[in-house]
């Protein structure tokens, strides 16, 4: 690590973009030309999406702390340690914190789209703690590139956000992360990122710390390991720390919640974690040994009693339920079934995501899981499901508020649509049907338009599909929390009633080339159904009942004419959100790893048609 009097510069950056705007293959030539991989390693692309999903989807989930070394033209070699920050707002619980650890920031911006409302989100938080940015126009070989106007948008953006003047007079960067170059002149089509390794050195400053005063250290971070247990990373705002150095864990109100030991220190170099013997001011590390400590605690020195200021967290907005998987095919595909297992699982989540809230119901066979959006619980889901669950989950609904008159409120959002101006009609007639008030419409260039909305989240749960239908696929949906406003009143639901079976056993041809004419069919031949499964869409807006079981009568009558082919359309598959988008209230998404089954809370049809007088009744 670097000691106080060495010859070594420190720097601490976090990199903010938003999604596949190219941050990630920017810190893979930031790797690369620092030296960090050899000439000869073999490196995956995209390494700091190092998660399955992340991989897969092309977004940061997790922050994730890494370093590079550069020797400057000055002879003297900088240790930077780089933060990925998630490029999504429902995962902005690890945003708050990260942004906590660092002194500025690089805000990446595609050359084409400009900056973006996830953007505005992770800035807005850089910009409130006093960091300073330098921004750099990536992807500036496309020819859909539109450099100086993306500028005037992001200083724009600053205003907006309160930018003082200092962060106002920004250094401006032009870079393709694929190509590896990065200069000062916007037509620059080769060179090396060296510019930007200066800009960092030149404009970032030093860790503003105490190397002389006591020993503390903020967890923004909380990661587990098998061997070394729970590992706490963070910045060492003041003095230093070596392996086995008493220390103890505060939580916000100065309460002591553990006494311990630094039984191991890690410093980052690449992308590896490595054992130091001593940590000082200034450096970012992760520190084992600690078994209660969590996120936004304070680790110090046993004289140390006040603790350091934790950067308050955002509330959820959004809950599902999680419930034990009790259909007729529960347990035939998973592993991890029971409600123990899915309690232990959820906990787990709890305790390193602190921008997730858990509770148990009253039954203990389910519970409520409290999160900032619909991709942040589907992404737990889909985890969970590639682990080995079986869950039943219920659709969203919104965390409500009251204000200070004691009326109700609900989150709203900041929704900013780039669509063919041919299909910007329908967008603004189905936002105004959820209840969206429009802020802004203007021509954004190549025959688009972008609409800005302020709509309740309650009406966007589910829209997101039939967006994309409205638009052929052509339209861009981004959206933000923005605040608590006033309740707007009932907002109509889905406008199809579903097809339900009636039966248990596998969907036959036959029944189901009948039932094409009643809508859009969710299963396929020899799939197996159970009874109050959704096997399909009704075209009209009521529920239906059907037999997907029903076999052709047989008889030893030769019919005149042979029998026409079944020739079935296929049926509509539905990924894990869109599944979790479409359900009603009184339906559930039944999880497990290999399959996604839509069905009725209540199976028996019964007992679902008692429920329902009961709730007109009520």
């Amino acid at each position: 690590m670097n000691a106080p009097n060495s010859e070594r510069r420190l720097r601490n950056i976090a990199i903010i973009a938003h999604v596949d705007h190219g941050k990630t293959t920017l810190v893979d030539q930031l790797f690369r030309q620092s030296g960090t991989f050899r000439d000869n390693q073999r490196v995956e692309e995209r390494a700091m999406d190092s998660n399955d999903l992340e991989k897969e989807r092309g977004i940061t989930i997790l922050a994730k702390c890494t370093s590079v070394e550069w020797a400057g033209a000055d002879g003297q070699t900088t240790h930077i340690n780089i933060v990925d920050t998630p490029g999504h707002a429902d995962f902005g619980g690890e945003v708050e914190r990260i942004l906590s650890m660092v002194d500025g920031v690089i805000l990446l911006v595609d050359s084409s789209e400009g900056a973006m409302p996830q953007t505005k989100f992770v800035t807005g938080k850089a910009l409130a703690l006093g960091l300073r940015p330098i921004v750099v126009v990536n992807k500036i070989d496309r020819t859909d590139g539109r450099a100086q106007e993306v500028l005037d948008e992001v200083f724009d953006l600053f205003v907006a956000l309160d930018a003082s003047d200092e962060q106002l007079d920004f250094p401006v960067l032009y870079a393709s992360g694929r190509g590896g170059y990065a200069s000062l002149d916007v037509d620059a089509r080769e060179g090396t990122l060296s510019p930007l390794f200066e800009k960092i050195v030149e404009h970032v400053p030093a860790p503003a710390a105490d190397v002389d005063g006591p020993f503390k250290f903020l967890v923004t971070l909380l990661d587990r390991d098998n061997f070394l247990g729970r590992i706490l990373t963070g910045k060492v705002q003041s003095g230093t720390v070596k392996v086995n150095s008493p220390i103890h864990a505060l939580d916000r109100t100065g309460k002591i919640v553990e006494v311990g030991r630094a039984s191991k220190l890690l410093a980052f170099q690449g992308l590896e974690r490595v054992p130091v013997e001593e940590a000082y001011a200034g450096d970012i590390i992760s520190i084992a040994g600690m078994t209660a400590a969590t996120v936004a605690n304070t680790i110090a020195d046993p004289a140390v009693t006040e603790p350091l200021y934790a950067q308050p967290i955002d509330p959820p907005t959004l809950a599902m339920r999680f419930a034990v998987n009790d259909s007729p095919m529960a347990g035939r595909e998973g592993t991890k079934v029971t409600s123990r297992m899915i309690r232990d699982r959820l906990e787990r989540e709890a305790e390193s995501n602190v921008a997730i809230h858990v509770t148990e119901s009253a039954d203990k066979d389910s519970f409520e899981v409290a999160g900032r959006g619909e991709l942040q619980l589907g992404v737990l889901i889909e985890t969970m499901r590639r682990e080995g669950f079986e869950l039943g989950i219920s659709r969203p609904r919104v965390l409500f508020g009251t204000d200070e008159d004691g009326k109700r409120t609900e989150p709203y959002e900041v929704v900013m649509i780039d669509v063919d101006e041919e299909y910007s009609g329908t967008v603004v007639e189905k936002m105004a049907l959820r209840k969206a008030e429009m802020t802004d419409m203007r021509p954004s260039g190549g025959g688009k338009t972008r609409i800005t909305f302020s709509a309740p989240a309650r009406g966007l749960i589910g829209y997101h599909g039939e967006f994309l239908s409205d638009t052929r696929g052509t339209g861009i949906m981004n959206r933000l929390f923005d605040k608590y406003g006033p309740h707007k009143g009932p907002i109509e639901g889905r406008a199809n009633g579903v097809l339900i079976s009636n039966g248990t056993g596998e969907a036959v041809g036959y029944a189901l080339n009948m039932l094409e004419e009643r809508g859009v069919l969710f299963v396929s031949p020899q799939e197996k159904i159970y009874e109050g499964m959704l096997i399909g869409e009704n075209a009209k807006p009521d529920d239906l009942e059907v037999n997907p079981m029903k076999s052709k009568q047989l008889t030893n009558f030769r019919s005149t004419g042979k029998d026409e082919a079944i020739r079935l359309t296929p049926p509509r598959v539905m990924t894990l959100e869109q599944a979790i988008a479409y359900i009603d209230d009184d339906e559930m998404v039944e999880v497990t790893p290999k399959s996604i089954r839509l069905r009725k809370a209540i199976l028996d049809p019964n007992e679902r048609k008692k429920a329902g007088r009961k709730k007109q009744a009520a």
